[in-house]
């Protein structure tokens, strides 16, 4: 029990969010309305994506100076856990899209850069799907991580910024502090951060475990 504290707070986080996100009094924001209540799920899960991936970037920094395999199991499983996160970020994203600027993809800046940084990172695992050698895959999947990860802030952080852009913080556009990011937000917004990333990290370590499950009856397979 004493390890599966964080277990059980993830769950309690994400019930409060979906009850308190979708249910608690929201600001009523110009041209926003009720779907600011998107925001703790399609900012909430980018937020956790970001994390997980620089988890990922550690564990494959760690690996590069190792060569430990355990290293190279936790930066597959905190990438694929990003790219889940990071997919169901652009769906949420589409959804809240379709209501304020009336369409589910308007060629935005920022919607293209995440798109581009999602297909990054499933070239990444294409990439490590092609490799048969463990340690190799292992190598340069960790390089390729780091690398795309190095790309990935900017082009979703950086660059929109430098144009035309319709999200808040964008091209000219007011960020959410500026329209009132009130208490009743912030109440619902941080903890959904911390819930999201929790459930992200028990996703990866569950694969993790079963990765490593499956390396042992393998290697048994091989030996018997």
């Amino acid at each position: 029990m004493r390890q599966s504290w964080w277990k059980i707070l993830a769950i309690a986080l994400l019930l409060y969010t979906l009850i308190a996100g979708l249910l608690m009094e929201a600001p009523r924001l110009p041209i926003l309305n009720e779907t600011i209540r998107a925001l703790h799920f399609h900012v909430t899960m980018w937020f956790g994506m970001i994390l997980m991936l620089v988890a990922a970037v550690y564990y494959s920094i760690k690996y590069l100076r190792t060569n430990d395999i355990s290293n190279d199991d936790l930066a597959i499983e905190f990438t694929n856990s990003a790219i889940l996160f990071g997919v169901l970020g652009i769906v949420t994203g589409m959804l809240w899209a379709k209501f304020t600027w009336g369409d589910y993809w308007s060629g935005d800046p920022k919607q293209n850069a995440a798109a581009i940084g999602i297909l990054m990172y499933f070239a990444y695992l294409i990439l490590r799907n092609s490799l048969t050698d463990s340690q190799q895959r292992a190598r340069i999947g960790a390089i390729y991580n780091i690398f795309a990860f190095a790309a990935f802030i900017p082009l979703i952080f950086v660059l929109p910024r430098l144009t035309d852009s319709l999200h808040p913080g964008n091209g000219g556009n007011p960020g959410f502090n500026a329209y009132d990011l009130d208490s009743k937000l912030r109440m619902v917004f941080y903890p959904a951060i911390i819930g999201w990333t929790l459930l992200g990290c028990w996703i990866a370590t569950v694969r993790v475990r079963m990765r490593r499950v499956e390396r042992i009856m393998e290697d048994r397979m091989i030996n018997s």
